[in-house]
């Protein structure tokens, strides 16, 4: 993983504590589109599962995704897939 990948990891690992922690850098998917990078790191999917989504539509757990990555949103990530959950759901 690349630099813009860490910088993902650490911020929902800072921010959730998470159990599980998945991200897959979707950029050589979108080559040549709009808003797509060259040296990649523009796409990306994120897998999480923290005890902080209890109670959370799915809704709510991606606003706070996409509050905890808000730096990285306004800059070098163009695409962000989330799939969000709390401990024991699939």
């Amino acid at each position: 993983m690349g630099r813009v990948a860490d910088r993902i990891r650490d911020a929902l690992q800072r921010s959730f504590q998470p159990e599980r922690l998945e991200i897959t850098d979707d950029s050589a998917r979108h080559a040549g589109h709009a808003h797509a990078h060259p040296e990649g790191e523009s796409h990306f999917t994120v897998a999480i599962v923290s005890p902080a989504f209890a109670g959370l539509s799915r809704v709510e757990r991606q606003r706070r995704v996409h509050a905890a990555l808000a730096e990285e949103l306004a800059g070098p990530v163009h695409a962000l897939s989330v799939k969000a959950l709390a401990p024991g759901e699939r």
